[in-house]
């Protein structure tokens, strides 16, 4: 205000009103993207069914983690929180905002609560449906979570190294269905994975091992927002979550891997291929030259223009 004073927020019950505000507004945004951008991409591309519903899916999800990354990194940044990594945990429980952070969070959720009827609307196939109902389930889970239990400092960097890898991985995608021998963002994408799992996993240990048991308040008191401190003081307990955490990204980097062994065995297969291909034609197009040239032709051997090589006799007049 213009006497210095700082207003932050607090959640309530009008976050719904919010929330369902910014739902009808992501759906406008969403027919925009698909209408003016991606329909007129996948007419030139004459892709298959299949291939039509990942493209939409990946360009959908390129626009929104292109403009989630940008603007939570400038939250992040001007919020101090980059810059100075111990505010992640100090003076928990976060329970006052500020108004960005409080945006940022409502519409996250408005987005991935207006992708519930996108799957109506876009008419996905139903072998896809539980895998994206699965994919919105854990973004809402992890973004509401961090937002009711005041862990929104947390939640915005986790958010921030999340959208990083998935901005590559959808990238990779696009430009993959544009041309299918350019998998080099593919590689650029497996290496911003393993560096935000790493990051990630950091992360959980700075501020779980170490962050929050040195909080000042202790106690539980819901009131005032404080679920964890006492829960993290407890070294048995921290540990057990830690662990916890551990063997998820473990699970995930698992997965990682044997999705990467998996591709390059189908790719170093289709070089394969294609070397023994390109092998036998030329050994084809050796077998018609030679005939063409006129070596051998059942037997005898015979000339260029199909006559035999040896002198005719002349006879005498």
């Amino acid at each position: 205000s213009a006497d210095g004073e700082l207003v932050q927020y607090h959640y309530g019950l009008k976050d719904l009103v919010t929330i369902l505000f910014y739902i009808f507004i992501a759906i406008i945004l969403h027919a925009v993207v698909q209408e003016y951008a991606l329909d007129k991409i996948s007419r030139r591309l004459h892709l298959s069914k299949v291939k039509h519903s990942k493209f939409n899916e990946s360009g959908q999800l390129v626009a929104f983690h292109l403009t989630s990354l940008i603007w939570c990194l400038y939250v992040v940044v001007t919020e101090g929180y980059i810059s100075n990594p111990r505010s992640l945990w100090e003076n928990y429980p976060h329970v006052y905002l500020p108004y960005q952070v409080k945006f940022f969070y409502l519409c996250q959720l408005a987005y991935w609560l207006h992708a519930l009827p996108e799957l109506y609307f876009q008419k996905v196939r139903k072998e896809e449906i539980p895998r994206q109902l699965r994919c919105i389930a854990l973004y809402l889970l992890h973004i509401a979570g961090a937002y009711l239990l005041n862990l929104t400092r947390l939640g915005l960097i986790l958010l921030l190294l999340q959208y990083l890898a998935e901005f590559f991985f959808h990238m990779a995608r696009l430009v993959y269905f544009t041309d299918e021998n350019n998998e080099k963002l593919f590689n650029v994408w497996a290496v911003v994975f393993v560096v935000t799992r790493l990051f990630t996993l950091t992360l959980y240990i700075l501020v779980i091992g170490f962050g929050l048991p040195r909080v000042e308040s202790q106690a539980l008191d819901p009131e005032r927002g404080n679920f964890f401190s006492f829960l993290f003081n407890n070294i048995l307990f921290r540990m057990s979550v830690l662990l916890l955490v551990c063997l998820f990204q473990a699970s995930v980097m698992w997965r990682f891997i044997h999705f990467q062994l998996r591709r390059w065995r189908e790719y170093w297969h289709e070089q394969s291929s294609r070397k023994r291909a390109a092998a036998a034609g030329t050994r084809q197009q050796t077998k018609l030259l030679k005939r063409d040239s006129g070596y051998h032709e059942n037997g005898v051997v015979k000339a260029e223009n199909g006559t035999s090589p040896r002198t005719k006799k002349l006879k005498s007049p």
